[in-house]
């Protein structure tokens, strides 16, 4: 055998190979990439489900140390700030007549808003989350539910004529809960509304426009810082349809008005509306930005959202 013929039978072909495998490796490699992108989506999909799941088992579990069925709430350590999210929200009855709102009355705080109602309307869950309470109070809230959301709320409706859901169930936003009514301690039916977060109640108006059916925005800044002064200010543009519940005391609610106002003379608020910032707050009413920043504990640079109520005297 000559050298020609060894080189056409041996060495050709082993050239041919050492040529064609690079190509064939990174065919294979370009092959495999898009079964890697969509076995990482499936791993997403599947944590993304798995982290859904527990958080419906036990919303908002950073905030709160345990699930307890035994108080309707119970305070427990506040963080200084937390984002509460509003997106994918239901209004918890379709009624837009405040009759009473979160403040002192008849000698004491109402921690809430009350809505009217009829007795049977329909009340819906205000967010995804669990029943953690499903109770009656005679001298209380009646016949009334807490429902805990991954986004840190829990949400109170009281005074219902009847419940359609139970303890530890676990319900979609805008889900039937339970029957608009006039038990426990009531003097007419309605729905006694209350948001709270680590057992502190916030004003639902700092959340919810009845009156326009929607949230306020995407999302509430809370502070532990100022929350107060915004609820004061808030109930300042709340307007209130109808009559007011038939035993309140004219007299005492003048004199709680007065004291209100005493109260807060020196105190003035903003409402952000949309397209505002921060210097074109502080220009319409007369102050500096850093005179904004100061009184509401912000940064320069930050953005007002629609409906924040701002502090500037």
């Amino acid at each position: 055998m000559n050298l020609k013929e060894i080189y056409k039978l041996f060495i050709l072909p082993f050239m041919f190979v050492l040529v064609s495998t690079p190509g064939s490796a990174q065919d294979l490699l370009a092959r495999q990439a898009p079964v890697d992108r969509r076995m990482r989506a499936v791993d997403t999909l599947a944590l993304k489900t798995v982290i859904e799941r527990e958080s419906l088992e036990n919303p908002a579990s950073q905030l709160y140390e345990d699930w307890d069925n035994t108080y309707a709430h119970k305070q427990t350590e506040l963080p200084d700030s937390f984002r509460i999210s509003l997106k994918h929200f239901c209004m918890p009855t379709t009624s837009r007549v405040i009759t009473s709102k979160m403040g002192p009355r008849w000698r004491r705080m109402h921690k809430g808003i009350d809505v009217k109602v009829y007795i049977g309307d329909t009340i819906r869950a205000a967010f995804s989350g669990k029943v953690r309470v499903k109770r009656y109070e005679a001298r209380g809230y009646g016949k009334f539910l807490v429902i805990r959301h991954p986004n840190g709320l829990e949400t109170i409706y009281g005074h219902m004529s009847d419940w359609l859901v139970d303890e530890n169930e676990t319900v979609k936003a805008g889900q039937p809960i339970g029957l608009g009514g006039n038990t426990g301690r009531s003097t007419g039916s309605h729905l006694h509304f209350e948001t709270r977060l680590c057992g502190v109640a916030l004003n639902p108006a700092l959340l919810f426009d009845f009156v326009n059916q929607d949230v306020t925005a995407d999302y509430y800044m809370f502070r532990k810082s100022n929350y107060e002064y915004e609820s004061v200010a808030i109930n300042k543009t709340i307007h209130l349809d109808g009559a007011t519940e038939a035993t309140e005391n004219v007299e005492e609610q003048n004199e709680i008005a007065a004291s209100e106002v005493r109260q807060y003379t020196d105190t003035r608020y903003h409402k952000v509306k949309s397209g505002e910032t921060l210097y074109s707050i502080a220009k319409r009413r007369g102050v500096t930005v850093e005179q904004l920043c100061k009184l509401n504990r912000l940064t320069r640079d930050v953005k007002v959202r629609p409906g924040q109520i701002l502090r500037y005297s």
